[in-house]
């Protein structure tokens, strides 16, 4: 038997909640990076005894797009899935239901779901420091619970929240742009999970392919990529009323 972390993390928020659950849960666990856009996940194989975590952050109540083809991709054979969405703090709506429906398809069997706060990608102020202590204890009671259903051989899918048709893919409009402390070394472009960024000219970003992950901005060594403030306060004044309320980690088994 082999434990599996299988992460979309583009900020790092998502992979902190799934490494909790998964040091729990083994002393070693293989990392598939569902980020890195130059793998072929077809090539990835489980077998009927392994154990996964499927982490991902939830984009407008969704999981993205290119989480989700990657993830399909992945032959599960019959493995065990723990299923994690990870949310800025207003809501994650339809993202376990989809993830539920996605792994299926790849041929996992869903144990657990798990529903945890990490600090909004954009918005930094809102879940600021989150995973924080509080959390670490809560979702750490929680791999014990799913350790315990996986030692007992409990196959019983868990019932997630979320709707069928799940809600429509909202317009990806928060582009960083580069700017005067740019030097073009391109680490934006290589670490972007879509390839949005032009690799001959990181200054350029293509918005239609964008999916506002926030990556380039937390992985460029020069802070040289910024959100424009003008739209930043706009979304930070849309999330303040839905995003002050402190919402716990959710587990469904």
């Amino acid at each position: 038997m082999k434990f599996y972390e299988i992460c979309f993390s583009p900020t790092g928020g998502t992979k902190k909640t799934a490494d909790i659950l998964t040091n729990v849960l083994t002393d070693h666990a293989s990392l598939i990076d569902l980020t890195d856009r130059q793998t072929d996940f077809s090539k990835i194989s489980l077998t009927p005894e392994d154990v996964a975590v499927a982490a991902v952050p939830s984009y407008g109540g969704r999981v993205p797009a290119a989480a989700v083809k990657r993830l399909s991709a992945i032959s599960g054979n019959g493995a065990r899935m723990i299923l994690v969405c990870v949310y800025g703090g207003r809501a994650y709506e339809d993202t376990l239901a989809e993830l539920l429906d996605t792994v299926r398809q790849s041929d996992f069997r869903a144990v657990a779901a798990v529903a945890a706060v990490a600090e909004h990608s954009i918005a930094r102020q809102f879940a600021s420091g989150r995973p924080d202590a509080d959390d670490m204890a809560q979702l750490t009671k929680f791999a014990e619970k799913i350790h315990e259903k996986l030692i007992l051989g409990n196959m019983i899918e868990p019932s997630v929240p979320g709707d069928h048709p799940y809600k429509k893919y909202g317009v990806s409009s928060i582009v960083p742009k580069a700017g005067k402390n740019c030097v073009k070394c391109g680490l934006c472009a290589h670490k972007c999970p879509v390839g949005a960024i032009d690799v001959n000219d990181p200054k350029k970003t293509d918005s239609s392919i964008c999916i506002s992950c926030m990556r380039c901005i937390s992985v460029c060594p020069h802070s040289a990529r910024k959100v424009n403030a003008v739209m930043l306060t706009a979304v930070s004044t849309m999330l303040k009323k839905v995003c002050t309320e402190r919402k716990e980690c959710e587990l469904y088994l």
